[in-house]
């Protein structure tokens, strides 16, 4: 059995499941992760960031459930509000990441997350993801240099094919089947008690 987590690196949703992931991560070494990223804001959706005048709304709606917080350096971009997130380059983002370490992708998406939605830094910026490499100890110019490359078509496509239209979820792959462990937010509990049945 495997996890599957398909998610989108500018949902604020996403980045309040990154607790929740991390713990069921901890929890079931055993368990591979795979992260594809979908395409929350492409085509007609990359806009300014102050045309979703709802983000600030929902972020306290957030953390209000979930306890996830947003840093100052975000916040200072939503309320400048001219910085347009683009899913495509964060998901080229996230496959250079993850070309240079696959058994790390869960962490790289959460450390992608941590960049925008703690330190207010751009996804569409190669300089995130030198830093994150340099972090993780990868070969930052490798990462770079395959970010300016690689094609996001493929993880949209396999995101589409599972059906996915909501950010985060989580899903269990075993054989030929998949069952969804999580939709949305849930807590590391939940999701363990759905993975229990699944043994």
């Amino acid at each position: 059995m495997k996890l599957l987590y398909v998610f989108d690196a500018y949902c604020g949703w996403s980045h309040a499941f990154s607790g929740t992931l991390e713990t069921v991560i901890e929890r079931n070494p055993d368990l591979p992760v795979e992260v594809i990223s979908g395409g929350l804001f492409t085509g007609d959706r990359r806009v300014p960031i102050s045309n979703f005048g709802f983000i600030k709304g929902a972020n306290v709606q957030v953390t209000a459930r979930t306890g996830a917080t947003f840093g100052d350096a975000f916040n200072e971009v939503l309320d400048e509000g001219s910085f347009v997130m683009d899913s495509e380059a964060a998901a080229r983002g996230l496959i250079a990441l993850r070309q240079a370490a696959p058994e790390r992708a869960a962490e790289l998406a959460v450390a992608m997350q941590k960049a925008f939605f703690h330190n207010g830094a751009s996804l569409s910026d190669p300089q995130t993801y030198r830093t994150i490499a340099e972090d993780f100890g990868l070969d930052a110019d490798a990462v770079v240099a395959a970010f300016e490359t690689v094609s996001p078509d493929e993880d949209f496509d396999f995101a589409a094919r599972l059906g996915v239209n909501g950010y985060p979820t989580l899903i269990a792959v075993r054989g030929s089947e998949m069952y969804a462990l999580a939709r949305g937010h849930a807590t590391a509990d939940e999701v363990e008690q759905r993975l229990a049945t699944l043994r």
